[in-house]
């Protein structure tokens, strides 16, 4: 089956033939209901609910695999998280620049595709975003302490709240837990999360990292992602005896 690819957006919805004939089904924002979904966010917001009541599926069938959203469109980050959770987001910016990337991530999506280049950046990310969501097919309760990650449903919940992560942030946490109470060290993390690409900078890790923590502790919860100074980084209600030294 292809991968539904949801398009927000005009620049976006231009793109839908293009991806349909590399093998994509692409799905228009502009026939979905996006806005009412946004309205019935900013009465949650206003409200102090926990989280959007989830809305039926589209005629269109079972959700997107990865949203491509259209530059100036990041105000819908925040529906299209609360309403698909942890799929790859791309927002589509005009330049490279460190002032577009750092907005990119503050937005709340998980990478960025250069609309200047046309429909060839965007493919390339779509690739490595999509294979790495195939990593996770796994049934199993995957659980540290009371973290608990369902990859089949890629649910993440500490205790009882549900945490929103973004797709990297998610396959940060997945590596991490599958090897829990060992270090993984940070040339094992570029490897795996970022394909070693040469433009991933080695403190993106950190960057992610802290936000992870910030979304596993935000009720106040005890610390699950420890330090190992020169090593990497290791996931557990403690840190392992003989390395904490180094933390």
């Amino acid at each position: 089956m292809s991968p539904a690819v949801l398009l927000v957006g005009k620049e976006a919805e231009r793109l839908a033939a293009r991806l349909a004939i590399s093998g994509y089904a692409p799905l228009r924002g502009s026939q979905l209901p996006l806005a009412r979904a946004a309205e019935a966010l900013r009465a949650v917001e206003a409200s102090g609910a926990a989280e959007v009541p989830a809305a039926a599926e589209s005629e269109h069938g079972p959700g997107p695999q990865a949203v491509v959203i259209s530059p100036g469109s990041e105000g819908q980050i925040a529906v299209l998280r609360q309403r698909w959770g942890a799929i790859p987001l791309l927002l589509g910016i005009d330049q490279d620049t460190v002032a577009n990337r750092c907005r990119t991530l503050n937005s709340g999506a998980d990478d960025f595709w250069l609309c200047s280049l046309g429909p060839s950046d965007l493919l390339t990310r779509l690739r490595l975003h999509l294979k790495l969501l195939q990593r996770d097919g796994a049934d199993e309760l995957l659980q540290e302490g009371d973290l608990q990650v369902l990859p089949s449903s890629r649910q993440v919940k500490r205790g009882q709240r549900v945490l929103a992560l973004t797709a990297r942030e998610y396959e940060l946490l997945l590596l991490l837990l599958r090897h829990r109470g060992a270090v993984v060290s940070r040339e094992q993390i570029l490897r795996e999360i970022w394909d070693d690409q040469p433009s991933s900078a080695s403190n993106v890790i950190e960057v992610y990292v802290r936000y992870l923590r910030q979304k596993l502790e935000e009720a106040g919860e005890g610390r699950l992602i420890h330090t190992v100074r020169g090593q990497g980084y290791s996931l557990g209600e403690t840190l392992p005896a003989r390395h904490r030294d180094s933390a």
